[in-house]
């Protein structure tokens, strides 16, 4: 129900905003419609937030990760004064 309430509202603003607008970017000026530069601005941060958020491997420079070392099933990961606390 909050997907499709979402999306409607998204579709209304997008409808009210269908005039043609002037924008400057860097050393070019055009003419382009709001509802053409909101909806590419919507994908664009979508597609980097998904790129941003996404689980991947960590890769620092510099850091002394060792790929496994910390595993969820792993049993020495508590110590016995965590295991004390959580029986």
């Amino acid at each position: 129900m909050f997907i499709i309430l979402v999306t409607v509202l998204i579709t209304i603003v997008l409808v009210q905003n269908t005039e043609p607008v002037y924008f400057s970017f860097l050393w070019a000026t055009f003419r382009m419609s709001k509802l053409v530069m909101m909806a590419v601005v919507g994908i664009v941060t979508f597609i980097l937030g998904v790129l941003v958020g996404r689980p991947a491997k960590v890769k620092k420079i510099g850091a002394d990760y060792i790929e496994g070392e910390h595993e969820r099933n792993s049993p020495g990961t508590l110590s016995d004064e965590d295991r004390d606390y959580i029986s």
